[in-house]
């Protein structure tokens, strides 16, 4: 039955979501997951597909290569930190390709480390991993619902449901991206806006790579949880997820299981993230 809130009527679609025909915005869509989103949308029959990355040049070599697949797209330069870049994204990508039907807030970054990391690192991947996903809802929402509804996907991780070994930004950062996600999808359902939240362990990205290469505990504990991913094979879920409008995205299912094992028994899956730590720990360990 639906419910009344403020005058509207809240209840759930029973159509599905279909990227065939939409607009289409992927920050961090030069490469890893954000690269295969934009692959996969086009492959999907997106309309048009806007891909945004502090790499300029990225950008536009992505971009071609959409346009070869048909999808009309452009490459816009974007630091998702900065409230007037994201705005200023949102209103050329409306301006040149059309109002956005889907938005992936996708940018993210990592930073190793704990408590004792600089206030301005701290303050970076806040603003990146977190203050993004607020600047597009900021300016997408009161868009969104004016035309009657429009869909958020934001891109968190595992460890927004869990924990990072060796990284408290990166975890704590991850945490508020679901957290935030969580909140849009409750209080904005009634006017129309669909949110889904994507919570992957290892992909094999730029970003994950280079925790590796580094020999970063952050990194090479991922890998003991789950196999690592083709970014490819994440586009796949997603798509297959926003069909069903489903809010929470584990192309990692275990994920799921280690979160109920957490909430059943945290003082269990602390002694068993200690023991993990102990292992990886720099100097520690094989």
């Amino acid at each position: 039955m639906a419910t009344r809130r403020r005058g509207r009527t809240s209840c759930r679609s029973e159509r599905t979501v279909d990227v065939g025909g939409k607009v289409v915005a992927i920050t961090g869509g030069a490469s890893g997951i954000g690269k295969a989103l934009c692959e996969r949308f086009a492959a999907e029959g997106a309309r048009a597909i806007a891909v945004a990355d502090l790499d300029a040049a990225r950008c536009a070599e992505v971009a071609d290569d959409l346009e070869r697949r048909g999808a009309a797209s452009i490459g816009v330069s974007t630091d998702v930190s900065d409230e007037a870049d994201v705005v200023t994204l949102i209103e050329r990508v409306e301006r040149e390709l059309g109002p956005i039907d889907l938005f992936c807030s996708n940018a993210g970054i990592a930073v190793a480390g704990g408590a004792e990391v600089s206030n301005a690192q701290w303050k970076r991947i806040w603003d990146v991993n977190v203050m993004a996903h607020v600047y597009a809802a900021r300016a997408l929402v009161p868009r969104m619902t004016a035309r009657g509804g429009g869909y958020l996907l934001q891109t968190a991780s595992a460890a927004g449901l869990l924990t990072n070994l060796g990284s408290a930004p990166y975890t704590v950062t991850k945490h508020a991206a679901v957290a935030l996600a969580e909140w849009l999808s409750i209080t904005y359902a009634g006017d129309g806006i669909k949110v889904s939240c994507l919570c992957p362990q290892g992909v094999r990205t730029p970003l994950l790579l280079g925790a590796l290469d580094a020999g970063d505990p952050s990194g090479t504990s991922v890998l003991a949880g789950g196999p690592m991913l083709e970014p490819d094979a994440v586009a796949q879920v997603v798509v297959e997820a926003l069909a069903q409008e489903q809010f929470l995205i584990l192309p990692h299912p275990e994920v799921a299981r280690y979160e109920r094992h957490r909430a059943d028994d945290r003082e269990r899956w602390l002694r068993a993230m200690r023991g993990l730590w102990e292992q990886f720990r720099p100097g520690e360990g094989a």
